[in-house]
């Protein structure tokens, strides 16, 4: 019984020995773009908007995502119950993917 105790205990801890410590604290994803953009290494969400939505005509543009492990941003579309996904160089603005 003891062992199966001490074993649920490690299981309750490995999440939080897992989580990045890099973000912990430190406002997670929103906190990394800011400084991120502080810095200058990648553009501002509104300037890959400004570029990207008129591409998208028809479209609903739900918002954008930034991933800070690969400096990219995701911007989700809808149109006609069917999701979209454009994926962007953040540091370029360049398009680097698109999927449904």
């Amino acid at each position: 019984m003891k062992r199966i105790s001490t074993l649920l205990a490690v299981l309750a801890v490995l999440p939080a020995l897992a989580a990045p410590q890099a973000y912990a604290g430190s406002g997670g994803e929103q906190g990394e773009l800011r400084r991120e953009r502080r810095a200058g290494n990648i553009l501002p969400p509104r300037e890959i908007e400004r570029d990207i939505l008129p591409r998208m005509a028809g479209m609903q543009y739900l918002g954008p995502e930034y991933d800070p492990a690969a400096m990219t941003y995701r911007l989700k579309f809808i149109k006609n119950g069917r999701v979209t996904f454009i994926d962007v160089d953040a540091r370029t603005g360049r398009i680097i993917g698109q999927s449904r």
